[in-house]
């Protein structure tokens, strides 16, 4: 069976939701992610510290394949 192949080590991130309302430290973590825009894509190295971050603002952000 052939796997599909993807980008080892990189995700790809979109922010979705706005964080209106939402405390200082999510506000942080979205442009700690390199976010600038609502609906914007970033692509990010595949890290703990990256997945923590995801786990954090998960509400907020989607991972795209």
């Amino acid at each position: 069976m052939a796997k599909t192949t993807k980008k080892s080590g990189k995700l790809k991130i979109k922010w979705v939701t706005s964080f209106i309302g939402c405390p200082r430290a999510m506000r942080a973590t979205i442009r700690g992610l390199g976010f600038r825009r609502m609906n914007q894509v970033v692509e990010c190295e595949d890290t703990p510290a990256i997945r923590g971050m995801i786990a954090k603002v998960h509400h907020l952000v989607r991972i795209e394949e």
